[in-house]
């Protein structure tokens, strides 16, 4: 369990992060296993890691996950938007991981974590995808990162 110290009021209180549960959606093998290790370090449970749309849908369906990570650019016919769309119809929040940010992402994604990352960069973006989840302060946020606020 991750629990972070929130200051409300001048009280502090013991508040239950929103991320837990990782799905990683990534088509280059390198990329994915070094996202893998670097959530597990930082104490992340990984749903699963996936190279394709299909994989991704059926780990989505499944439940359980807090947070997809999706590179844009996906083998086979159907990319991460497509994942992206998917998980947002169910609710959940998505993060894409890519070289270029797709001009519909601000609609399908919390932001963007601009590659080649550092995987501290990884690690500190879902810190600040958490803290929006959550409603708290943000933490600074790694370079690379674009935010999108909801209106």
């Amino acid at each position: 369990m991750f629990f972070g110290l929130v200051k409300g009021e001048g009280a502090r209180i013991l508040r239950r992060k929103a991320i837990r549960t990782v799905l990683v959606v990534e088509d280059e093998p390198l990329i994915a296993f070094d996202n893998e290790h670097a959530l597990t370090q930082a104490g992340y449970l990984i749903a699963a890691t996936v190279d394709d749309h299909d994989h991704a849908v059926s780990v989505i369906d499944a439940g359980g996950v807090d947070l997809v990570i999706a590179d844009v650019a996906l083998h086979g016919p159907k990319s991460g938007i497509d994942v992206a769309r998917h998980a947002q119809a169910k609710g959940m929040p998505v993060l894409f991981v890519t070289g270029s940010c797709p001009i519909d992402a601000r609609t399908l994604a919390l932001g963007c974590l601009a590659k080649p990352y550092a995987p501290r960069d990884l690690i500190a973006a879902i810190g600040v995808v958490d803290a929006m989840l959550r409603g708290v302060r943000r933490p600074k946020s790694p370079p690379g990162l674009s935010l999108f606020d909801p209106a």
